[in-house]
């Protein structure tokens, strides 16, 4: 079983192919490359965590959920409306939240929407990945931090190994936020 991450699929929603000058040249395009380059990669008993902004517009996510392998665990992004009325909807149980704190391989991780500057344990090495930015925040080599969404990782979620091999390029220079800076 493989864990992998991503965000801000934005399944459904035209605009963003504009927005983030997307190479798709529709909707329904973007939605099946998106679901293909998914699947290419994650199998059924993987684990995937989505941080925010599965699907967007009118209709529902479900359509898109039945489509994709793995267990997927969300985060709430600033535009999930859809995704959690798909889960009302059906009755699934819901519990997204906003922030989530895991551990995958012995390495504890930080996952929200949004980046952040410090977070808990980001002085002992405990990783935080994001969304949101689409790729338009600048990576802090001092930081181990990452933004996972589709828009930085060629339309694919990305892999564990990925992400390790990506902190080790970081010069990571602890900050506690509790008293002086360390280095």
């Amino acid at each position: 079983m493989n864990t992998f991450f991503t965000s801000d699929t934005h399944f459904g929603h035209a605009n963003i192919i504009k927005y983030c000058k997307r190479p798709f040249a529709s909707v329904e395009e973007m939605d099946n490359t998106l679901i293909h380059n998914w699947n290419a990669i994650v199998r059924p008993e993987d684990t995937v965590y989505h941080l925010g902004d599965f699907a967007v517009g009118g209709g529902p996510a479900a359509p898109y959920l039945r489509r994709l392998n793995g267990k997927i665990q969300f985060c709430l992004g600033n535009h999930d409306k859809r995704l959690m009325r798909s889960y009302l909807d059906s009755g699934w149980e819901f519990d997204i939240p906003h922030l989530r704190e895991v551990t995958v391989d012995k390495q504890e991780i930080i996952l929200c929407h949004y980046a952040m500057k410090v977070w808990n344990g980001s002085h002992k090495g405990h990783w935080q990945l994001y969304g949101h930015s689409h790729g338009t925040l600048p990576d802090d080599p001092n930081a181990l931090s990452c933004d996972v969404g589709v828009d930085c990782w060629n339309y694919f979620p990305i892999s564990m190994e990925q992400l390790r091999n990506k902190m080790k390029t970081k010069s990571y220079k602890p900050v506690d936020h509790h008293g002086p800076q360390t280095t």
